[in-house]
Order: C-alpha cells, then sequence, then structure tokens
C-alpha cells in the first residue's frame, strides 16, 4: 500500500478522486481519503479546489453517529472531456473521456505510420473523430511507443514506428485548433492504472510491458518520472550481451528487446528451427502451448532474461509494485517459470517479495490514459503539461466560468 503521500506533481491525485466519485457516487472526504490512501488534509484541499471550479458539489449532510456530519461529495455536471489516441505500427485507437472519467465506446482505425504523409493522416482521422463529438474538448492525449521530448511539445522518436523527432504535437495542434499532449504510451498506461487500476493503492510503481518492444512506466510519489528528456523506463535497450550481440530496432546491439520483443522470440524459434521462415508468432506460442519442448524453452529463457534485468531496476527505483501488461501478456503463463526465478534470485532480500500483478491486455485502458493526460492538466501544480497544460485550464475556465 502506498504511505499517505500528498506528493502529487502532475495532478493525477484530483483526476484519481472525480474518476472515484463516477464509479462511486456521492462520497464523504474521509472514505476518499482512506481509498485514496492520502491523508484527510490532502482531501480536503483537493476537495476545496474541485468546489471553487465548480467540478463538484456537496450533497446533503449524512446522518451522523456522534461527531461533526458529514458532507458527501458528488459530481457535477461534466465539464469537458478529453479524446485518448494509442498509436500503434498498423493502427489508431481512439475513446473519448469525460472529466469525471466515463468513457465512450473505443474505436480502431487502419493507420500505416510509415507512410510519409502519416502525420496529415492522423490529424485528419482525428479531426474526424473530434468533430463527431458531443461535449466539448479540453484537448487531445496520445501515446506513442517511442521517445517524446517533453507533453507539450510533443517531439516523438519512435523507431518501430519509422519516426525520428517526428513534430507529432505541433502538428496535431495545427490542425486540430485544441490542445494537445504527447506521451510515451507505456506511461500513458502508468497513468491509467493510477486513475483506475491498481496503481490507485500505490505511490511508487513499476508498469512494465510485453509486446512488439519491451516498456516501462515509471510513477514516483504518485507521478510520471519522464527523465532529464522524456526517455526515462526504456528497459528494452538495456545492454544484455556484450561485447557485440544481437542487433536491435534501435541501431544498437545486445538489447534486452532484441531477444525479448516479438521479433526477439520469433528469431530465435527460426534460428532454433522449431518454426520455418515463414512462419509467424503465434505458431511459436501454439506449439509451446502443446508442450514443445524447443518452444517451451524459448519462453523459459526470455523470460529468465527480462526477469534479471527487470531485478536491477527494482534496485534502482525501489517500487512498491510491478505491474505486467502489454500485447504479449497473454503468453504469460509461458514467460513466468523463467521470469519469476531469475527475478527473485537476483533481487537483494528486502525486494525478494515485492508483488507481481499480472494485468489482462486492454488497449482502452491505453486509450484512456492518454486522455487522463488532458484530464489531469488542470491540476499540474508544476508545468508537467507544459504550455499545452496552461491552454487546457483556459478551456476548462472558460466552459465553467470560473478560475481554472
Amino acid at each position: 500500500m502506498a504511505h499517505g503521500s500528498s506528493i502529487d506533481r502532475g495532478g493525477l491525485l484530483p483526476s484519481s478522486l472525480l474518476a472515484m466519485l463516477a464509479s462511486r457516487g456521492p462520497t464523504s472526504r474521509a472514505d476518499l481519503a482512506r481509498a485514496l490512501d492520502v491523508s484527510a488534509p490532502t482531501v480536503t484541499q483537493i476537495v476545496r479546489d474541485l468546489l471553487a471550479r465548480a467540478l463538484v458539489v456537496e450533497q446533503a449532510t449524512a446522518t451522523s453517529h456522534g461527531g461533526r456530519p458529514a458532507r458527501p461529495i458528488g459530481l457535477a455536471v461534466s465539464a469537458g472531456g478529453a479524446l485518448g489516441v494509442k498509436i500503434t505500427h498498423d493502427h489508431v485507437g481512439v475513446v473519448e473521456v469525460a472529466l469525471d472519467g466515463t468513457t465512450g465506446a473505443a474505436s480502431t482505425i487502419p493507420f500505416d505510420p510509415t507512410r510519409p504523409d502519416a502525420l496529415d493522416r492522423l490529424a485528419q482521422l482525428l479531426d474526424d473523430v473530434a468533430a463527431s463529438s458531443d461535449q466539448r474538448l479540453l484537448g487531445v492525449g496520445v501515446g506513442v511507443p517511442g521517445a517524446v521530448d517533453a507533453q507539450d511539445s510533443g517531439v516523438v522518436t519512435a523507431p518501430t514506428l519509422g519516426w525520428d523527432a517526428a513534430p507529432v504535437g505541433q502538428l496535431l495542434r495545427r490542425h486540430l485548433g485544441i490542445p494537445v499532449l504527447v506521451e510515451n504510451d507505456v506511461n500513458t498506461l502508468a497513468v491509467a492504472d493510477r486513475l483506475y487500476g491498481a496503481g490507485r493503492e500505490h505511490n511508487t510503481y513499476l508498469v512494465v510491458t510485453i509486446g512488439r518492444g519491451i516498456g516501462c512506466g515509471m510513477v514516483i510519489d504518485g507521478s510520471i518520472y519522464r527523465g532529464a528528456f522524456g526517455g526515462a523506463g526504456e528497459i528494452g535497450h538495456i545492454p544484455v550481451e556484450y561485447p557485440g550481440g544481437r542487433g536491435c530496432s534501435c541501431g544498437s546491439v545486445g538489447c534486452l528487446e532484441a531477444w525479448v520483443g516479438d521479433a526477439g522470440l520469433l528469431r530465435t524459434a527460426r534460428d532454433a528451427h522449431v518454426v520455418g521462415r515463414r512462419t509467424g508468432l503465434n505458431r511459436v506460442i501454439e506449439l509451446a502451448r502443446g508442450g514443445d519442448p524447443g518452444a517451451c524453452t524459448i519462453f523459459a529463457d526470455a523470460g529468465a532474461m527480462l526477469g534479471a534485468a527487470l531485478a536491477g531496476v527494482v534496485h534502482t527505483v525501489d517500487p512498491e509494485v510491478i505491474i505486467l501488461s502489454g500485447e504479449g501478456i497473454e503468453a504469460w503463463p509461458l514467460w513466468e517459470p523463467g521470469f519469476v526465478q531469475e527475478f527473485r534470485r537476483h533481487l537483494l532480500p528486502r525486494w525478494r517479495s515485492i508483488p507481481l500483478i499480472v494485468e489482462a491486455w486492454d488497449e482502452t485502458k491505453w486509450m484512456i490514459g492518454a486522455a487522463s493526460l488532458v484530464l489531469a492538466a488542470p491540476f499540474d501544480a508544476v508545468g508537467v503539461a507544459g504550455i499545452q497544460g496552461r491552454l487546457v485550464r483556459d478551456r476548462l475556465q472558460d466552459s465553467d466560468g470560473r478560475s481554472a
């Protein structure tokens, strides 16, 4: 569990409180403090700010059994919402999320990021989605599988998309005419966990994803840790063989991802003649589930390699819990034996019992996390969201007629 920390540099606690009221209905300040595992004064301060912004209202006084009567807090009419966007190598996922955390239906649209006009096409399809929205959009949050220099500028380097210093934020803002925040997609998943998932109960945790690549979102003291240039969490590029080694999509050699990402697993299977050169990864998974010794060894070895590398990350960050997710998590039973043994073996005694939470793959959650970049911006006290965050606050002020 978290330890009552009131640190919330990125504004996630107010967003989490709103989402909790959306799911629970009117709730007392004391119950909110317990559910969010923060101090009562912290909740009081957040509620005071939300009341001033007309985002929550005090309900009729609840029956008291001694002491000061509690006045439950409930949601006011939503003052807007955001689009959450997840970009992949072959499609774009989009969902609309209201300020209170309620979501519309998610949609997926085919998309080829390698086309010369990819960003223009992305802007057009998002413009079409925004035009069909029934509510006033405060902004658009975009999650990408790569490094982002800053949420507000949104310059993206993503080898899996073929993007190098792509001006995603600037181009989308010019086309859409509303604030756009861009972030690494695993970081957006970590935000979603903070607001709606296991992260509610923890202030410092890691979200590790397996699939085409290996990603890691770090939440420290309740806020996403991005590093000096937005590249924190690229654990897929920890060197695991040296000197030299297998080539990686990043241009380096010997990276963890070159062995345990989808392409790496398939290459290992082909090199070991477990499958033929024209066979895909799904066949390797099928063979492993059927007990094929060669296929089982591939996943066990990959799990062991990931576990050893992640132990080093735990020693560096000191998280309360690790959340495992991603497209590849459906094959987790194949990874687990090798992973758990090596992960625990490499940990120092004080971390050896750290909990592991395995979450089912749900792409919509990543989209919701991207939208949450926008929904958290009005409560961002130190400028994590930069200029675009201030523009979101301005739009919220215009929509509710009060100071933001």
